[in-house]
């Protein structure tokens, strides 16, 4: 006689455990509950969060290991955080960590952030942000939403082969510090299908981001996508094998960017490769800049060091292929690189940029300490000053 076993999925509806989903009651604890029931079930498992608004104060922690793959189901769910900032005591509000095969499908993350916006130069605020993913690996994050996060909307840290699919980002531009992902010291990551806006980075790297491939996002308002910045502290380890492909960059104020800082400790950026990109109005498209330093800090001893100086971050292997659009500064392509580590095998092929701001001028380039391969079109001409080695 044959013998048949059925697996019975666990589903734990977060009301079970008394959420409420008034959008008033705070229904953390809730669904931490029914976290830690499904995390402790026997495979497969679920996280159920029904169509409502729930409140949540912080900190909402979902940590595992659990005892197999497991998923949170939170589509047609809004989950806001508390708008009062005295309520948060570190740089979280929602921490999944430790996990694998994590599916995430769906929910709405209302960071409620106007107020931290506000208190940007506070020094002693907790700045947190809506989403942090630690060590979440082999794992699938999909149709999810974040809005109005008070600092970063989604970090991702140490989370290796990893997906983020279908997420979108909403904050405006005013929005200060609100990178839309940002990652770090993690090898294998997707992001695509994406659209981000807000008032930072749509996409940050940190260092040790290894062999992350991004494409078919697009990003606007917000500071473009970025590598770094890097070099700001000791022992960072390397950047290395990101791909961007087939994005679209709107009204910000970068482009695609790398960028550490001056006077910085060592580090490197090696096997990185920009492509198929359309600029649309959009200041700086193409940039590397080793002289980063925001609102002036370094001027006020606020660098990695205060003796001053280059750059050590050394930059290697990076490509700029088949980039279009519109630029609305007229130095539309700069690669300002350090005087101490020059950046070695920079390639650009087929560019066409056209200036579009003030005025009938042409969109020029500007380059420092670098001597760039120079493959087919390139619009504006690439660095008129510099030596070049150019292939038809």
């Amino acid at each position: 006689m044959a013998l048949f076993v059925r697996n019975h999925a666990i589903v734990v509806d977060v009301k079970t455990k008394g959420a409420k989903g008034d959008g008033k009651t705070d229904d953390g604890p809730a669904i931490m509950d029914a976290w830690k029931e499904a995390c402790a079930a026997a495979p497969p498992s679920s996280v159920f969060i029904p169509p409502g608004t729930y409140m949540a104060f912080p900190l909402i922690q979902l940590y595992g290991p659990c005892k197999g793959p497991i998923e949170i189901k939170a589509t047609g769910a809004t989950i806001k955080a508390p708008s009062d900032l005295a309520m948060f005591k570190n740089d979280s509000w929602i921490v999944i960590a430790f996990v694998d095969q994590l599916t995430m499908t769906g929910g709405t993350f209302d960071g409620q952030g106007q107020e931290s916006w506000r208190n940007n130069k506070c020094n002693n605020c907790p700045k947190p942000a809506n989403l942090r993913f630690g060590y979440v690996k082999n794992s699938l994050i999909k149709d999810l939403t974040s809005i109005n996060s008070k600092m970063f909307h989604i970090a991702v840290l140490g989370s290796d082969n990893t997906t983020l699919e279908h997420i979108t980002i909403d904050a405006p531009r005013n929005s200060v510090n609100t990178d839309g992902i940002h990652l770090g010291r993690l090898n294998g990551l997707n992001i695509k299908n994406s659209n981000i806006k807000t008032g930072d980075d749509c996409i940050s790297f940190g260092d040790g981001s290894k062999n992350v491939h991004v494409e078919k996002v697009t990003c606007g308002p917000g500071h473009g996508i970025s590598i770094g910045s890097l070099g700001r502290y000791p022992n960072e380890e390397p950047v290395q094998g990101i791909w961007i492909k087939n994005c679209t960059i709107t009204g910000t104020d970068n482009g695609v960017r790398i960028k550490s800082w001056p006077a910085s400790f060592p580090g490197t950026v090696n096997d990185v490769h920009f492509e198929d990109i359309v600029m649309d109005k959009v200041a700086n498209p193409i940039i590397i800049d080793q002289n980063y330093c925001p609102g002036h800090a370094c001027k006020r001893g606020g660098g990695p060091a205060k003796t001053g100086g280059p750059s050590k971050v050394k930059i290697t292997n990076v490509s700029f292929r088949r980039i279009k659009g519109t630029s609305s500064t007229q130095v539309a392509l700069k690669l300002n690189c350090s005087a101490v580590s020059p950046c070695d095998s920079v390639e650009l092929g087929d560019i066409n940029l056209t200036y579009n701001g003030v005025g009938q001028a042409n969109a020029t380039s500007k380059c420092f300490n670098v001597k760039p391969k120079v493959v087919g079109q390139i619009v504006p001409p690439a660095c008129p000053d510099a030596p070049q080695h150019r292939i038809v």
